[in-house]
């Protein structure tokens, strides 16, 4: 019977292009709007760890020893005595520790290339296996590089083009400020959506937070390390008191350290909030911080507390989906001038036995058909509108493209919103009156 519904509904397209184009168009436009939106938001919002994000999770402990202050959240950071020791004691099956990344001049030095100033993560060994780390050339450094405060480096895959022709530079010198360090690792084309490492302070951006969807940085070098090399000079997250001038960042009264751990069990999850907050009881006790607000969040609820998905997009979104409604109202005034006009031929069928039921099924078959072109048609306008997003100027367009999901996505919501368009007219037009259309043949 579907055959024949389709059959029917196909003559009737032929027999009213301009009013089937007109159709197709408004189903064309709105959904192409809303997918180019939906797939941005798709890309944006997606787990950046597939299979392990519910085993990272981010730790905090409130290191501020000033008394009197309301605080209802630990600041998105540490000091970094309580990093250090958290992360020494090793309590979870792995533990990265993470500064702010800070652009530093480097230079090949085997190179005639001048000095480029890069970005540098200074981090623990732990960070490359524990986020799953791609690598073209070499690996990560070891445990015992981070306790030798060893000069070594790992660089990113896009650095390596730049400074070496994207050969095999393991083993070469990077020089980084004014120190030699030896290169032992060069990461394959990694770009994480969004930079989930670097998230911190996303609440208090104000819906700015597409800096999260940046390229990774291009230098990354043991922590300790880092307290040599850079001298302590690294950025703060905030700070409870003036730090004195000249004061290395060991000894500031600044958070700036971030600690990431893997925990693979429900037991060891429960075991480590138990252990942070025993910290922050004892640390409180001997008088050096003033509170005890501790939080473990997984890396998906990391994210969602720092609203990383930026506002913008979120907004877009909201307003994509309002003209695609916009679209489905237009829609729906030109199907039931279309199927009302019909009122003959419904009347006809209905006399030679067509149930109600047939016909409404006669006409949602007309409207799904409507919405499977007009979705090819939606699908092409996705494809221009993400083209379009890929030549703005923000840090996420690299990273727009429409997968299989969203392809699957676009036809399904385009015959849905085209149903829906279709239920009303359709139930009108079952219900004209066979024997008065009859009569006025």
């Amino acid at each position: 019977m579907f055959t024949y519904y389709l059959d029917l509904a196909v003559r009737s397209l032929r027999r009213n292009p301009v009013l089937t184009f007109l159709m197709v168009l408004a189903i064309a436009v709105g959904i192409g709007a809303a997918m180019t939106t939906l797939t941005v938001m798709h890309v944006l919002s997606g787990d950046p760890l597939p299979g392990k994000s519910a085993h990272v999770f981010y730790a905090q402990v409130d290191s501020d020893p000033t008394p009197g202050y309301k605080h209802t959240e630990p600041p998105d950071m540490m000091d970094y005595r309580s990093a250090t020791d958290l992360w020494s004691t090793h309590r979870a099956d792995r533990q990265a520790l993470v500064t702010v990344p800070k652009p530093l001049k480097i230079r090949a030095s085997d190179s005639s290339l001048p000095p480029l100033m890069e970005p540098v993560l200074f981090t623990t060994s732990d960070f490359f296996p524990m986020f799953d780390v791609p690598f073209e050339y070499g690996s990560g450094w070891t445990a015992a590089d981070d306790t030798d405060r060893a000069r070594v480096a790992v660089i990113s895959s896009d650095l390596n083009n730049r400074l070496f022709g994207g050969k095999d530079s393991v083993g070469k010198t990077l020089r980084v400020r004014n120190a030699d360090l030896r290169i032992v690792g060069v990461l394959k084309p990694w770009r994480p959506s969004p930079l989930f490492y670097d998230v911190r302070g996303g609440r208090f951006a104000n819906g700015d937070t597409a800096g999260y969807y940046g390229k990774p940085e291009g230098v990354f070098a043991p922590f300790f390390t880092g307290l040599d090399i850079n001298e302590g000079n690294f950025w703060w997250f905030n700070c409870w008191a003036m730090p004195k001038p000249g004061e290395r960042m060991v000894n500031a009264p600044c958070n700036w350290v971030g600690l990431w751990v893997q925990l693979d069990s429900p037991a060891k999850v429960a075991a480590y909030r138990t252990f942070l907050d025993h910290y922050a009881q004892q640390q409180k006790a001997l008088g050096r911080i003033g509170y005890t607000e501790t939080r473990l969040r997984d890396l998906m609820d990391w994210l969602a507390f720092n609203h990383f998905v930026p506002s913008d997009v979120k907004l877009q979104t909201w307003l994509a989906f309002a003209f695609l409604a916009i679209c489905l109202f237009n829609t729906v005034g030109l199907l039931l001038a279309k199927f009302m006009r019909r009122a003959g031929e419904i009347g006809i069928r209905r006399a030679l036995g067509a149930s109600r039921r047939a016909v409404v099924a006669q006409c949602l078959t007309e409207a799904g058909l409507i919405g499977l072109i007009g979705g090819l048609g939606g699908w092409l306008l996705t494809l221009v509108g993400l083209w379009l997003v890929r030549q703005q100027q923000t840090p996420y367009s690299g990273l727009v493209h429409m997968d299989v999901s969203m392809f699957i996505v676009t036809f399904v919501l385009a015959i849905v919103v085209s149903l829906i368009a279709g239920a009303l007219p359709a139930s009108r037009a079952s219900h004209v009156a066979p024997a008065l259309q009859i009569k006025t043949l």
